[in-house]
Parts: C-alpha cells; structure tokens; sequence
C-alpha cells in the first residue's frame, strides 16, 4: 500500500522519524485485516484483539519527503490457530530500493479473561489465505 510522508514525520535531520515505520506497520496491518473481513467490529464481535510481543526495525536506507513510499505486509510464521503469528514488512521508497524491514510477533487477547487466544477457524483462513513471506513456517 502506498503511503505518504507528511512534514511532521521528519526529524531534525530531515527524514523519516524512526516511530513512523512503526505507525505505518499498525496502519498496514489494520487496513489488510479490514480488507480481509477481520474489521474492528468483528474483533468486538468476537470479543479480541491484537497485542504485540515484539516489533523490530531494521533501517536500511534514510526516506526523505519527496519520496514515494510503499509498504507491504507477509505472515512468516503461525500457530495453526493463530494464537501467535509474526508479520514482516517491508517498507520500500522509489519502487525498487528497501528503506527498513518491520518483523512483529502478535497474539490475540480475549478482552474479558484477559488470556491468549486463537482465532475461529473462518477468521484463519483469512489470515491464511493472504500474502505469505518466503519460508514461511508453521510452529507446532
């Protein structure tokens, strides 16, 4: 997806914030879960909601304001019922060149026990059936 850098993502330096590679990873991942039929209010619906474990960036080349920018959004790796799943990124400015790679390991929350939780087996295939990064992996 494409996005926009805006002034107030810059730095003194004048390029990229390093916490707006994280706000487009969240904006990313949100939209493609959207899109995929897994919205807010089925998450209300089923009582859940994401949670991060970890979320590292690996800053290859600076972005500045007047470039284009990209991102795009894989499943790495999974539990089959998706109680834990990890998602790379990678953030790309004029096409061709990598400007970071974002890996989040993320779970689900069930909102009233407060514990870990999968995902009903229509919601997984959602998650299955979308963008897979090579060498994808189940964990059993």
């Amino acid at each position: 997806m494409p996005v926009q850098v805006r002034w107030s993502d810059l730095d003194p330096n004048f390029h990229l914030r390093h916490s707006v590679y994280y706000d487009w990873g969240a904006l990313c991942r949100v939209a493609y879960l959207a899109g995929a039929g897994l919205t807010l209010n089925r998450m209300q619906e089923l009582q859940i909601g994401p949670i991060i474990f970890r979320e590292e960036c690996i800053f290859r080349r600076e972005i500045k304001i007047s470039d284009p920018v990209t991102i795009d959004m894989k499943l790495l790796k999974a539990k089959r019922d998706f109680s834990r799943f990890t998602i790379v990124h990678q953030i790309r400015k004029n096409p061709e060149t990598v400007s970071a790679i974002l890996t989040v390991d993320i779970a689900w929350m069930n909102g009233v026990t407060r514990k870990l939780t999968g995902l009903p087996a229509q919601d997984i295939s959602l998650l299955v059936n979308g963008p897979v990064a090579e060498g994808f992996e189940w964990l059993d």
